[in-house]
């Protein structure tokens, strides 16, 4: 592949995923409108009806890790350092999304009324998704240390800001580092929604909405403020 060719699959990769990201974010705004208009009346309302929007939102999220890898399988070093979020975004994420312990933490914040099984359940998962986070973040650092070429994200952030630029002398070894770095983001994202289902199985409907509803909400501000501090410099 010539670098014009490279170039010009890179440049389609990122416009197709912000394309599908703009909308998908206009979609998580109606969710939170959603999820937090019904956490008003959780009481009041049909279980299957809480199931049926908790569904919804999983959906919607998962669609995300869907388009997330299609874009992977394009540039993975462009989903590791995306161009499509706020600095700010782009500073706190983990492997290519934020660390699923992140989740287990927002359950301990917004749903305090855990039995005392749930709350042992809970606590289960945060050592075993710590443990599993640990394993990918030794499974990257092996991908960087075997590499005779600079750490993956400085890569990473060259080709997908300087996607016209062929870097000379690291085609070759971007090959094998691509791969290995493909399952290495592949093992963080289905991490982070099997925890996710798994925080969803423990608690029951009416706490699963205050969850979602904190997670989405919190998602939301973070991107507000991330492209606030990004527009405040451009000043």
């Amino acid at each position: 592949m010539t670098p014009e060719t490279s170039a010009s699959s890179t440049n389609h990769n990122a416009g197709s995923f912000h394309t599908f990201f703009e909308g998908w974010l206009v979609r998580q705004e109606h969710y939170l409108d959603e999820l937090l208009s019904v956490q008003q009346s959780c009481h009041e309302s049909q279980e299957d009806d809480l199931k049926d929007l908790i569904t919804r939102v999983l959906s919607h999220y998962q669609q995300y890790f869907e388009e997330q890898s299609r874009a992977a399988q394009g540039n993975i070093f462009l989903v590791l350092s995306p161009t499509w979020v706020s600095s700010f975004e782009r500073a706190t994420l983990w492997i290519a999304g934020f660390k699923p312990g992140f989740a287990l933490k927002l359950v301990c914040k917004s749903v305090q009324d855990q039995s005392p099984e749930q709350g042992e359940r809970i606590k289960r998962l945060m050592e075993e998704t710590r443990y599993k986070e640990k394993v990918l973040n030794d499974e990257l650092a092996r991908v960087q240390e075997s590499m005779a070429a600079p750490p993956l994200l400085e890569i990473a952030r060259k080709r997908a800001r300087l996607m016209n630029v062929e870097i000379a002398g690291e085609e070759a070894a971007l090959v094998t580092l691509r791969k290995a770095a493909e399952e290495v983001v592949a093992g963080a994202n289905l991490l982070g929604m099997t925890t996710t289902m798994k925080v969803v199985e423990i608690l029951n409907p009416v706490q699963n909405v205050r969850f979602l509803t904190a997670a989405t909400q919190l998602l939301v501000k973070l991107r507000n403020w991330g492209l606030q501090k990004d527009a405040e410099r451009k000043e």
